[in-house]
């Protein structure tokens, strides 16, 4: 349960406190009093969207926190497990939003607002002045059927059937616009691979001629060099191994004497050597250097042949060679493509099967909670004023030409949440047939639909926190009691907080609190006060004879609290 709610700097709310009770809580006040507003704020803290717009005047931000009685299942355990929020007694969901954006914490652990609306839909359900509209558009009925937990586990398993036909579909779909795409680029590939295998293309092949054809073109530079060296011997200039030899005797001399000259007859001697070597080396290299004009002519072809491919292609030599790569797999695919089209085909016709299977299940089990939900509903309807309910919740399937699964002979359309038209009938007339809900019911009618599924759901998945704002719109008088009634009995099962404008739904309050606006010298205030037994009363004959309370009203007020509460 919400045990208490903390509201600051916003919309019309400075700063606000509430502690709420077990049981039913009833929240009344005049029209534009800021009840609405306080149930903004508990939106805000179930992670629904909120603007800038709710941030107090003058404030830097605004702020919502509940404090709420934990309340152990699975899920929730899992979740705030999973996003290392503490554990504790009592959780305290946190709203923040600031001109820069908005930030959420539960127990002052900072969670993305998808977290923070996951843990609330665990802990609250929020009923707004508009949702029980919902029940007008068909395409709603599906989620009050799949709202039962029994539902879950067989949609799940129904949903990882239907996403692997998904794929399967969605592979072949893709490899029938690349057999369509690949029919107008066969003729060209084929050209493009025979030219560029015939290319013999090689990674190392430029480098590898730019070196050769350095060497030919200079060829008969490389001669004149080498043989310079190589006659350098007997130079005219004088022999060089007989002066590195004059200078070898002469530093040998000289170290005797003077030791420090022994290093340079170390890099003499190195020398001689180097310089033998050299001129050796130069007499062999004469001999490998090849003259061949017709050979560089050959490697200039060859370059040109090269450069002119990577220009046709507009890539170098490594993307050709990988280009060549891909456009031979793209040819050996097509050539293959009755093969693989065929494997995945009956890929498909192995999955619609499993699908067939899994949408029976969902299909059957969604039919046996509409046929349950029909007799509870209409059981909680007769408490509510509608004595001859007649309530059907239609579960068929969604036969389509195009579909992807066969049942009993014929193609059954599928979505991601399953193969099933689901409707709901009513007829609220003795003896009428059941007509579609959205069509026929009446808005007080479509409200106490609306109370009655979600006494069923409260009882059935045992939500500890249930809120309504203003689900008596449309009715009044002895309804109005009733409604009040039945609240009151939901609340046996979880805390109930409801705002209303009814004196027969406030009289049956375990908790009254009052809204109203104050003026001050320049701003306007929004409060909440708890009432005692007596204010209690007198805001219930308010709500029955308007601001001027007679002791006639006031009499009917604490005659209204007594047998409703005395019945309840």
């Amino acid at each position: 349960m919400i045990e208490s709610l903390h509201i600051k700097d916003f919309a019309l709310i400075d700063e606000l406190e509430v502690s709420f009770g077990q049981g039913l809580n009833i929240l009344t006040g005049q029209t534009g009093a800021g009840k609405s507003i306080i149930i903004g704020a508990l939106n805000m803290i179930l992670g629904e969207r909120a603007d800038t717009e709710v941030i107090r005047r003058g404030a830097d931000k605004a702020i919502s926190e509940a404090t709420i009685k934990y309340f152990e299942n699975k899920t929730l355990k899992n979740l705030l497990t999973d996003n290392e929020v503490e554990l504790a007694d009592y959780l305290i969901l946190r709203r923040e939003i600031r001109q820069t954006g908005s930030r959420a914490f539960i127990n002052d652990t900072p969670v993305n607002i998808g977290v923070l609306k996951a843990v609330g839909d665990q802990l609250v359900d929020l009923h707004g002045q508009h949702d029980h509209q919902l029940l007008l558009k068909e395409e709603n009925h599906r989620s009050v059927i799949d709202g039962f937990g029994e539902i879950e586990p067989v949609l799940n398993s129904y949903q990882k059937e239907f996403s692997k036909m998904k794929s399967l579909q969605k592979e072949l779909s893709s490899l029938k616009k690349r057999e369509s795409d690949l029919q107008e680029k066969t003729e060209l590939y084929r050209f493009q691979v025979n030219e560029l295998a015939n290319a013999n293309l090689s990674v190392e092949e430029e480098e590898e001629l730019e070196a050769e054809m350095n060497l030919l073109d200079n060829a008969e530079l490389l001669d004149q060099k080498a043989a310079a060296i190589s006659e350098m011997e007997e130079s005219d200039d004088g022999n060089i191994s007989q002066l590195l030899n004059h200078l070898k005797l002469n530093l040998e001399d000289l170290t005797r004497i003077e030791p420090e000259f022994s290093t340079y007859l170390e890099e003499i001697n190195a020398a001689r050597v180097s310089i033998n070597e050299a001129i050796q080396f130069a007499e062999r290299y004469r001999s490998t250097i090849e003259f061949n004009p017709n050979r560089l002519e050959e490697l200039r072809q060859r370059q040109s042949e090269l450069n002119r491919i990577q220009k046709k292609y507009q890539r170098d030599i490594p993307e050709l060679i990988k280009y060549l790569n891909e456009i031979q797999r793209e040819l050996s695919i097509a050539d293959n493509f009755d093969l693989e089209i065929e494997k995945i085909e009956q890929s498909i016709s192995d999955q619609q099967i499993k699908l067939a299977h899994s949408a029976k299940q969902l299909h059957n089990k969604r039919t046996q909670i509409g046929e349950h939900l029909s007799e509870q509903i209409q059981i909680e309807l007769a408490q509510l004023g509608i004595q001859h309910a007649n309530l059907k919740v239609s579960v068929e399937w969604l036969f389509a030409n195009n579909g992807w699964v066969d049942i009993d002979g014929q193609k059954v359309e599928c979505t991601e949440l399953g193969c099933d038209d689901i409707r709901i009938f009513i007829s609220t007339n003795k003896g009428e047939e059941p007509k579609p809900l959205a069509k026929i019911a009446s808005g007080g009618e479509i409200s106490r639909v609306m109370l009655a599924l979600k006494s069923i759901l409260a009882k059935e998945q045992s939500l500890p926190v249930m809120i309504f704002d203003e689900i008596d719109t449309g009715i009044s008088g002895e309804v109005s009691e009733k409604v009040g009634r039945a609240m009151r009995k939901l609340s046996n099962h979880c805390q109930i907080i409801a705002i209303t404008h009814q004196p027969q739904i406030a009289s049956q309050a375990h908790h009254h609190y009052k809204v109203d606006k104050q003026e001050t010298e320049d701003r306007t205030i929004t409060r909440i006060l708890s009432l005692s037994n007596e204010e209690h009363i007198r805001e219930v004959a308010s709500l029955m004879s308007g601001s001027e309370i007679s002791e006639n009203s006031l009499k009917s007020a604490e005659e209204l609290i007594s047998r409703n509460t005395f019945k309840n």
